[in-house]
């Protein structure tokens, strides 16, 4: 059983950084490609970037490119999301979640199914 905990939330500034930290235990991160979700109130969850079991590759949604880099150090069961010029509108809860791949593959996707772990959320809260 793979357990997740996210950490980093708080509250932060427009403009401003936070970097997100999804720590993973009971299992080792090598066979799983990671999923960073967010969801702010009122609205649907979101994805906002995944990043392959290897590490090579990462896929951002639009509305993150360029701003929000993931990260992995598979030595540590850990994957980062550093978020800079942080906005408004990125105040939510945001999740890890992993899905099963090959260890090594360069493959993930950003997508809320085939998810076989979750953690519980950290909440980024972005306002002056």
């Amino acid at each position: 059983q793979l357990q997740l905990v996210e950490s980093g939330g708080g509250l932060v500034q427009p403009g401003g950084s936070l970097r997100l930290s999804c720590a993973a235990s009971g299992l080792t991160l090598d066979y799983y490609a990671i999923v960073w979700f967010r969801q702010a109130p009122g609205k649907e969850r979101e994805g906002v970037s995944c990043i392959s079991s290897s590490g090579e590759s990462t896929i951002y949604a639009d509305s993150v490119k360029g701003r929000f880099t993931i990260s992995r150090d598979n030595a540590k069961n850990t994957v980062y999301l550093q978020m800079h010029s942080l906005k408004p509108e990125d105040t939510a809860v945001y999740y890890c979640a992993a899905e099963i791949v090959l260890r090594g593959s360069n493959w993930c996707k950003i997508r809320d199914y085939g998810m076989a772990y979750w953690g519980k959320g950290t909440l980024v809260t972005v306002s002056s």
